[in-house]
């Protein structure tokens, strides 16, 4: 929680990553982006997996900088020593590398090994756990220094300067990213530590056959996703690959699911008893800010009259009809359509 609001990262780029880190022996090398000046493709805190037959998961540029990274990649892995290495495409020839990115930026990008059982590998599989579980947290990564092993840290297992592990809760507690470039008897320390909020949780009051792309959706964006129903036939987890799925009484909501833990809630059961119970039941938590209903206007109006008092406490926070018009017709696409309009607020929301 920071100033009164969920904590919230739309960039899920890291969990993808972590689902194609080598898990069968195989190596691979992280490349991050640690510093940027000007106009760049990615920022500080991207990430791409260069594996060891040339294939790459990621990208740090428009696809310019990927064949020269390989490159140095294969170094790094031949070697087993971490580097930096930087691009300057700012001049108008780009004579210095000679790639023609004409991006006029300027880029710093940190190489190292990230083979099973690496430092790299194990800092970011902690990293990837707290943020599943809906925590914060925070990485450090050292790319230049006289005394540091340069490399992806965590600052919760790894010996670090007290500097640096200062940095790393500091950047927790602003809930912000910061550059640590700092000098020590005549040796220098560069490092970005990276905050890192947990991806968004989405809370789907509703398992029918529609249900499901909403699910889908929001789970193809690294998105966590929990799904409630009172019918036996539709709480069912293998309906909902990847989400957690509970079967519950509509009037049981908030004894049985943490929604204060959930960034957006959708009320789509197509029972309007359990709908009204839904939302009464989300009144009275009075959280999360972003709750929308399903179903034309008329609908929405019948289920205000059947909550009474009960309404005006949602009144500011209920989207209904939810989503965007797209003129969107199938289930697929009133999926996007919710979505959309969840990540645009997401976005929106300070």
């Amino acid at each position: 929680m920071h100033n009164g609001r969920l904590e919230v990262r739309l960039d899920t780029s890291l969990e993808s990553l972590l689902e194609n880190l080598p898990r069968n022996g195989g190596p691979g090398v992280l490349a991050t982006v640690v510093a940027t000046a000007g106009s760049t493709y990615r920022k500080p805190g991207a990430r791409m997996l260069i594996m060891s037959d040339g294939s790459y998961f990621g990208l740090l540029s428009g696809g310019c900088l990927e064949a020269d990274l390989a490159i140095h990649a294969r170094q790094v892995q031949d070697s087993g020593v971490p580097r930096a290495v930087e691009y300057d495409m700012r001049g108008p020839d780009d004579i210095l590398f000679g790639i023609g990115a004409g991006c006029e930026g300027a880029m710093r990008v940190l190489l190292e090994p990230t083979g099973p059982g690496s430092p790299a590998a194990t800092a970011l599989a902690n990293a990837g756990h707290a943020t599943r579980a809906g925590r914060s947290t925070s990485l450090i990564m050292v790319h230049e220094s006289g005394d540091l092993v340069l490399g992806t840290h965590d600052a919760a297992v790894q010996n670090l300067s007290p500097a640096l592990l200062s940095a790393a809760q500091r950047a927790l507690a602003d809930a912000e990213s910061r550059t640590i470039d700092s000098e020590t008897a005549g040796r220098r320390t560069r490092a970005f530590v990276q905050f890192l909020a947990p991806p968004p949780h989405i809370l789907i009051c509703g398992a029918g056959p529609d249900a499901q792309p909403v699910a889908a959706a929001a789970m193809a964006l690294g998105w966590r996703v929990t799904v409630v129903d009172h019918r036996p036939a539709y709480a069912l987890a293998e309906r909902f690959p990847g989400a957690a799925v509970r079967r519950l009484d509509a009037r049981n909501l908030l004894s049985n699911v943490a929604v204060a833990e959930c960034h957006a809630v959708v009320v789509m059961s197509h029972h309007l008893p359990s709908d009204v119970a839904y939302l009464r039941e989300l009144a009275e938590a009075g959280v999360p800010d972003y709750v929308g209903l399903l179903g034309p206007p008329a609908r929405r109006r019948r289920i205000a009259e059947e909550l009474g008092a009960a309404s005006e406490k949602l009144h500011s926070r209920l989207r209904g009809p939810v989503g965007f018009d797209i003129g969107a017709v199938t289930p697929e696409g009133i999926a996007l359509a919710i979505i959309s309009e969840i990540h645009a607020w997401l976005a929106e929301s300070p």
